[in-house]
């Protein structure tokens, strides 16, 4: 029954983000008058499905992904010299095709503010005010004290508690240039972290959860927008310890990784009611989209930042890279992630039997 609820939860929330990506998308191609061939909600084969207009909508048989498809948007199939036909993606402008590509990452970070919106009005949020300094730590040997308001690390403005958990879990050794404020004055110190034998990893010498405050008007919409910061910054930094080999295989999760997740956090929270699973696992709606927005911007082929390298390059030289070489690469790149999509999961699910 748990395992039942946990892939329920998680295809729900997954659905969520997908479809917000894929609406963003889709509105902002009919609003360039671009044709949307689908609508696709997953992958495989459909399991539903109608048409209206143009545009055929499906619901397809695993949760995973989904897609909106324009007329033309590949190019591959598209003969040699002749033009493209009016209504496809490459009839039109490369600005309205940026703004087609780029609305996706955009839903998701929205989509990730108004879930942040709830949580943020419902629990508060945290300040970066130190709870505890811990007796011969990194902290208490720079000159902070308890109470001390964190207000910037390294140039970094700092706007909530668990920025500092995040720095200090992916700090190497680095000192840190802190300015803090006590009792109104604002000052500056530079933080040596700690190196620990035992867990292997540097310590700022700090513990707690910050000081929570109530939000309400413009402070809830402030604060929530730091909520999607705050996830933008850990999905960056958890891709640089990837690419600096600082993470290994069991730290990445897919699909059957998240569900895991979900199903422990459910489990975790459903002694205290309806309100804290539906909180908790917008919580996770909330990285989860962020996470989806980051990654599809990142410049690589298939993915939406990948489509976007061309575009710029288009409106840089003037003419489009012809579109039968950008549909290869992009053909490529999507069977690549489609091996690492299948290596995760094998991952995912080799760790549930450990």
């Amino acid at each position: 029954m748990n395992v039942l609820v946990s892939i329920i939860l998680f295809v729900i929330i997954f659905s969520i983000i997908v479809i917000a990506h894929e609406f963003g998308h889709f509105i902002l191609a009919k609003a360039n008058g671009i044709r949307v061939l689908e609508f696709a909600i997953g992958m495989g084969p459909a399991v539903f499905s109608f048409t209206k207009g143009e545009t055929k909508y499906s619901l397809k048989l695993l949760p995973f992904g989904g897609a909106c498809m324009f007329d033309g948007e590949d190019g591959m199939n598209m003969e040699e010299g002749k033009a493209p036909e009016e209504g496809s993606f490459l009839a039109a402008n490369v600005w309205a095709r940026i703004s087609c590509v780029l609305a996706g990452p955009l839903f998701n970070f929205l989509l990730a503010f108004l879930f942040s919106l709830i949580v943020v009005g419902y629990c508060g949020s945290d300040l970066p005010v130190l709870e505890e300094v811990t007796d011969g730590g990194a902290a208490q040997a720079a000159g902070l004290e308890t109470g001390d308001l964190i207000k910037k690390i390294n140039g970094e403005n700092i706007h909530l508690y668990r920025e500092l958990s995040l720095i200090s879990m992916v700090n190497q050794g680095e000192p840190l240039e802190i300015v803090y404020e006590r009792e109104g004055q604002k000052y500056e110190t530079t933080l040596q972290p700690i190196y620990d034998e035992n867990d292997a990893r540097y310590y700022m010498g700090i513990r707690g959860r910050g000081e929570y405050i109530k939000c309400k008007g413009f402070e809830l919409i402030r604060r929530s927008a730091y909520e999607v910061q705050y996830w933008m910054r850990a999905t960056f930094k958890s891709l640089s310890m990837m690419i600096h080999g600082r993470v290994s295989r069991d730290d990445v999760s897919g699909p059957v990784g998240i569900a895991q997740i979900v199903g422990e956090t459910y489990e975790e929270v459903k002694p205290y009611g309806i309100s804290s699973v539906i909180l908790s696992m917008m919580n996770i709606a909330i990285l989860l989209s962020v996470n989806l927005g980051v990654l599809n911007l990142l410049p690589l082929p298939a993915l939406d930042g990948g489509r976007l390298v061309f575009m710029f390059i288009e409106v840089i030289r003037g003419k489009p890279v012809p579109p039968e070489k950008e549909g290869m690469v992009h053909f490529i790149g999507l069977v690549v992630f489609m091996i690492l999509m299948v290596f995760i999961m094998y991952n995912d699910i080799s760790r549930l039997f450990r």
